[in-house]
């Protein structure tokens, strides 16, 4: 029981606890990526059925890309833009798209306006 009294003993449990703690939120990052990808891989299959049956939200991702690409060029460049404005663009970009979604149900997925080829 001497070994309880010296401070080597009280660094090397102090140490150990650290790492035990670090260790532990490790393993808890580790969990969450696994169920993060668990919940990807189980939404895969509507997200991919929704997109065909929308092809033009596939654009509006792309466009997206765009928008937040841009920005970050002009961000590395020195020009700041307001992140509400990006917000905004997006917002009503997607609010503009689901009114073509709801106004096109029953049309076979055709955007408002398209012209048919016949």
């Amino acid at each position: 029981m001497e070994w309880i009294a010296t401070p080597e003993a009280w660094i090397a449990l102090a140490t150990l606890t650290v790492l035990e703690i670090a260790l532990g939120i490790d393993n808890i990052v580790v969990i969450a990526i696994v169920l993060a990808v668990g919940v990807m891989m189980l939404s895969a299959e509507g997200i991919s059925r929704f997109i065909h049956r929308h092809p033009t939200v596939k654009m509006l991702a792309s466009s997206f890309l765009l928008l937040i690409g841009m920005a970050l060029v002009a961000e590395g460049l020195g020009q700041h833009i307001p992140k509400g404005y990006l917000y905004f663009a997006m917002g009503f970009s997607i609010f503009v798209e689901m009114l073509n979604i709801r106004a096109g149900k029953g049309k076979a997925g055709a955007a408002v306006g398209a012209v048919s080829p016949d």
